[in-house]
């Protein structure tokens, strides 16, 4: 059986450096709230809409270490069960404005993009 490939990339921008993003080349987020809440999932309903959750499908194992980049990926329960991915103890959006290799809202409202290098 062919092992899965990986959930995110490492994604080369002018303005941030390389940063993380979804297969598709989507950047990822996280949020100061849920940083100084301990990592507890706090976008949920109308924000969830805006900043989609990278969700784990069901069954699917997540790798701790990813070649290429440094940090540990992980996985947190969010509201109704679902999992969703996490970098450093923090869970990962995207946001649906982005487009693939564009990065929109670095610093805005709390929300800053995941630089990896």
């Amino acid at each position: 059986m062919a092992a899965a490939p990986p959930p995110v990339v490492k994604l080369s921008t002018k303005r941030f450096g390389e940063v993380l993003a979804r297969r598709d080349k989507l950047p990822l987020y996280y949020w100061t709230v849920e940083k100084r809440a301990g990592g507890k999932i706090r976008c949920a309903g109308a924000c969830a809409k805006a900043w989609p959750p990278l969700l784990v499908p069901k069954g699917a194992r997540v790798p701790a270490k990813i070649a290429g980049i440094r940090g540990r990926f992980g996985t947190i329960r969010r509201p109704g069960g679902r999992r969703q991915l996490t970098f450093r103890g923090l869970a990962l959006y995207s946001y649906i404005h982005d487009s693939p290799g564009v990065v929109l809202c670095d610093n805005v409202g709390g929300w800053f993009v995941v630089r990896v290098s």
